[in-house]
């Protein structure tokens, strides 16, 4: 009887072992993969921020340039912000599906190195 305790109390022990163990590797394969994937999506936001922000700025430049041409600032701005409602249309319901897929094929890349 008291072999069979034993046996159980050591069975336990390497039960526990085991699920703290499997707990510890768990937790360093998500930090590797973290320390892989955060840098890259960072980079990546950075560089879509600067291109935004020069895109940003040169549209007010257009808008007043062509503002300025037909004689009324705003009119300028109308004519880019229907460039961009015209561009944001074609965008969503022609070419969404040609960005989605290779976006997310990067994004399952970056997880699965």
């Amino acid at each position: 009887m008291e072999s069979s305790k034993n046996l159980i109390e050591l069975l336990l022990s390497k039960i526990e072992e085991y699920g703290l163990t499997t707990y510890e590797l768990t937790k360093l394969k998500l930090l590797k993969n973290t320390v892989v994937i955060v840098p890259s999506i960072l980079s990546r936001l950075i560089v879509v921020l600067v291109f935004f922000t020069f895109i940003l700025i040169l549209s007010i430049g257009i808008a007043f340039f062509l503002g300025d041409l037909l004689g009324k600032i705003y009119y300028g701005f109308f004519i880019i912000a229907l460039f961009y409602f015209i561009a944001g249309f074609v965008f969503h319901f022609f070419l969404h599906k040609w960005i989605k897929k290779p976006v997310g094929n990067i994004i399952i890349k970056e997880i699965l190195q």
